[in-house]
């Protein structure tokens, strides 16, 4: 079974960036299709961005599209999240996900999730 930690989270004001990374242990991540949703309060969980086995198709919600960047380091079984430009509605916990086959952007469809890490934007 994977486990995914998550870190890099933390306060920014807006235009700033973050990178956040998960590291996965217990089964490489190598062969999983990987995905980041975000969490803020009052919402229900919301997806982010997701990336083949490879890194070579990632997918954007369009909230972030042009902003964030999702890429992946197989042999450092990795996955990141790069933020820039970051507004306030990206406040939320972000949770990184691994799911066996094919490019989910529902929470369902992921099997394997993070305990999560607080993203922060001021104004």
């Amino acid at each position: 079974q994977a486990q995914l930690v998550e870190s890099g989270g933390g306060l920014v004001q807006t235009g700033g960036s973050l990178r956040l990374s998960c590291a996965g242990s217990g089964r490489s991540l190598s062969g999983h299709y990987m995905g980041w949703f975000r969490q803020a309060p009052g919402k229900e969980r919301a997806f982010v961005a997701a990336v083949n086995w490879s890194g070579s198709s990632p997918y954007y919600a369009d909230s972030v599209k042009g902003r964030f960047t999702i890429s992946r380091d197989n042999a450092e079984n990795a996955v990141f999240l790069q933020m820039n430009s970051l507004k306030p509605e990206d406040t939320a916990v972000y949770y990184c996900a691994a799911r066996t086959f094919g490019m989910g952007t529902t929470a369902a469809e992921y099997q394997y999730w993070g305990q999560g890490t607080q993203v922060t934007v001021s104004s």
